[in-house]
């Protein structure tokens, strides 16, 4: 590759690739430009930006001295240029402007051009209809759009709207968002029959008026699939969501496609209505593009919860030639070394898919080693606005410190549900995400205690509650958002509840300035599980160059802890400033923040939002 860039860029520079090369081949310097005239234009700001733009006079002024323009075309420049101004002006709503254009002698023996600007008053919108030349079939409303009448819906979404000024791009924008609407709901073929904007300059008023020719209301046909070799094409149709017959919705097509990407087994795909053939049954075109069987991918990272690591993963998207994608990841590093492995089945019509997971993970943190097992057991369903899992879990884990060594297992069923309205999933900066999960099982555990001689057991019925809710949203420049979590296991004693079931507190989206895992009761001097949780979070984000505005800064004030009962919650504060990059992948997290308690600094380092 650099040898091929060296060869173009030698290439750039022979004769023949010259702009200015003269009859023999030679390149020639590049002829200079020169100032033929002196321009001044006095307007208000935004309008005179416009007019040197996009005036001839403006664009005219500088241009080498072989293609100067003559006195006789400067002269035709100024005169027309009053009117060539207002028609500018008009653009922008005013429609009564007074442009004067005077000549003088300016410096350097050069001619001096002065455009002085009186705008008047800005037309504004006074009345806005929108009609159609034949009726509109009613739609079904739904809960982001209301509306049954489709008039009413292009009226609620019209942008131009009474009492603002009129802009020839605010009209035009007006004009194509509405018909981009009605395009995309049932109508492909609609085109405007009439569009008029009546300007009365004397009121410095507009009187707006569109007609839509909507055409036929179209219905989906069949379902026409291109790119699949290693995949069925059932896997593609039960996701559908629509049969032969259902009214087109751009809306509706979107979300197929974004469930053929959740699929797991194409890198991309697209679906489109193919409107050139019959409105009753028009095809349903869709291209994907697959993903590899196999793939397996090698990582290198660094976690400030649990620090360096190489990680292993492999996909098979059909395992044994069977409907089932496996999911294995090896991870090892000095504080974290797990193994697991999640199959999942194809989504069947209603998109829920079987699940059957298994996990062993060793963990070291908060002067302590955790080993822990998970085998589970159930299915889920995944949506654009939702997620929905439940499952059976049997689990062990053992608990390793100087002061204790904690060992329980349970068997539990767990039910999890997401909900999402949010501007972005990868990247959110405005909306909320609320999660809510519950549990009920059955534990038995044991504790050993270097200051107490004998072993402590229990066993007994639990259920866990627990409630995360992220908001986001703009104030002014900046972008705010905000994390409150809340959660309870309630058991007699909770020495029978496996530790990855209790509540800790501290480390990334957690309360940062504290260590992972570190905020919780103690027992014997050791940081243990703890029956209830609560933590929150409010962080202002703001652009750092207008070049660059994915690298934003970031202040924050964390709080929060986690404790056997809510009268021995004692919430501790964390707060700091950040760097974050919003990529593809999500935001990139670099955070440094302030520990109030335990008076350190501490710097966290994330990726991605935890819902």
């Amino acid at each position: 590759m650099l040898l091929l860039v060296s060869l173009l860029a030698a290439c750039s520079s022979l004769p023949f690739f010259g702009d200015n090369a003269d009859a023999d081949g030679r390149a020639g310097p590049a002829e200079p430009q020169v100032a033929l005239y002196e321009l001044e234009v006095r307007a208000p700001g935004p309008l005179r930006t416009l007019l040197l733009d996009y005036l001839d006079l403006a664009r005219f002024q500088n241009a080498p001295a072989s293609e100067a323009i003559t006195p006789a075309e400067l002269e035709r420049l100024a005169a027309a240029a009053p009117a060539q101004a207002r028609t500018l002006l008009e653009t922008e709503g005013y429609f009564d402007a007074d442009v004067k254009v005077t000549r003088s002698a300016g410096a350097g023996g050069l001619g001096r051009i002065e455009i002085d600007v009186v705008p008047g008053p800005r037309v504004v919108v006074r009345s806005v209809a929108i009609d159609s030349t034949t009726p509109l079939a009613p739609r079904t409303p739904t809960r982001d759009e209301p509306w049954r009448d489709r008039l009413d819906r292009l009226r609620a979404i019209w942008s131009l709207r009474e009492g603002e000024p009129f802009r020839q791009p605010a009209w035009s924008s007006a004009k194509n968002t509405a018909l981009g609407a009605l395009r995309g709901d049932g109508y492909p073929r609609a085109e405007w029959q009439s569009t008029k904007a009546r300007v009365d300059a004397v009121e410095q008023s507009a009187a707006l008026s569109v007609s839509v020719d909507p055409g036929p209301l179209f219905h989906v046909g069949p379902v026409r699939i291109e790119g699949t070799h290693r995949y069925d094409e059932a896997a593609i149709r039960r996701v559908a969501g629509f049969s032969p017959g259902t009214e087109y919705s751009e809306k509706r097509l979107l979300d197929f496609q974004d469930r053929i990407l959740k699929l797991g087994l194409f890198e991309g795909a697209s679906v489109e209505l193919d409107a050139s053939g019959p409105p009753d049954a028009a095809p349903v075109l869709v291209k994907v593009k697959e993903l590899a069987q196999h793939q397996a991918t090698v990582g290198v990272g660094y976690s400030a919860n649990t620090g360096p690591r190489v990680s292993l993963e492999h996909y098979d998207r059909k395992v044994f030639g069977l409907p089932w994608i496996s999911h294995t990841t090896l991870t090892f590093g000095p504080d974290l070394k797990s193994l697991g492995t999640e199959l999942t089945s194809y989504p069947n019509e209603n998109l829920w898919r079987k699940l059957a997971a298994a996990n062993v993970e060793q963990l070291r943190a908060a002067d302590e080693t955790r080993n822990s097992w998970s085998v589970r057991a159930g299915r889920s369903k995944d949506t654009t606005d939702f997620e929905r899992l439940y499952y059976l879990e049997a689990s062990h884990a053992q608990v390793q410190s100087a002061p204790l060594t904690l060992s329980s297992e349970a068997l539990s069923l767990n039910y999890h549900w997401l909900r999402r309205d949010l501007d972005n999933i990868l990247v959110p900066t405005s909306g909320t995400a609320l999660a809510l999960q519950g549990g009920v099982g059955y534990g038995r555990g044991t504790l050993e205690r270097s200051d107490v001689p004998g072993t402590e057991s229990s066993r007994a019925p639990f259920v866990r509650a627990y409630a995360r809710f992220n908001g986001y949203r703009p104030v002014g420049a900046w972008f705010a958002n905000a994390r409150v979590e809340a959660g309870e296991v309630f058991v007699t004693n909770p020495i029978g509840v496996p530790d990855p079931i209790l509540f800790r507190a501290g480390g990334d989206n957690s309360v940062r300035g504290y260590g992972y895992r570190t905020l919780g009761p103690t027992i014997n001097g050791a940081v243990v599980g703890g029956r209830v949780l609560v933590t929150g979070s409010v962080e202002f984000e703001h652009v750092l160059l207008d070049r660059l505005p994915a690298l934003l800064g970031a202040v924050f004030v964390d709080a929060g802890d986690a404790a056997d009962r809510w009268n021995k919650l004692r919430p501790v504060l964390g707060y700091g400033v950040g760097l974050h990059y919003r990529s593809p992948v999500g935001p990139l997290r670099l955070d440094v923040a302030y520990g109030q308690d335990v008076r350190q600094l501490r710097l966290h380092l994330s990726v991605g939002v935890a819902f």
